[in-house]
């Protein structure tokens, strides 16, 4: 859509070339699919992209296509966009899982 396009690549004068990241997510017939990515005049640029099938690398038992599956890509996702960007240290997360709520 030509409208919808040129309303998500628009910009305050005052914020010039400030990129506004947005989270894609995509469900297949097998898999789920998350994303971040920035718009421009060109095209969309994608920051990082994980897939629900790597999730068998880090021994996750679950679907690959349920809500649990979407989670966990979803957070596989935002670790590999803080270690692009070098905010990995910074935001640690949880080291070990007590059942407790964790906020930053």
């Amino acid at each position: 859509d030509y409208r919808a396009r040129g309303k998500m690549v628009r910009q305050e004068k005052s914020k010039f070339n400030t990129r506004k990241y947005r989270l894609i997510v995509r469900f297949t017939n097998r898999r789920c699919i998350c994303q971040i990515a920035y718009a421009t005049i060109r095209g969309d640029m994608i920051v990082a992209q994980a897939s629900s099938n790597e999730l068998t690398k880090y021994d996750v038992p679950c679907g690959l296509k349920n809500y649990a599956a979407a989670y966990c890509t979803g957070l596989l996702v935002a670790r590999r966009v803080l270690k692009k960007f070098g905010l990995d240290e910074k935001f640690k997360g949880k080291e070990e899982a007590d059942g407790e709520d964790y906020h930053i």
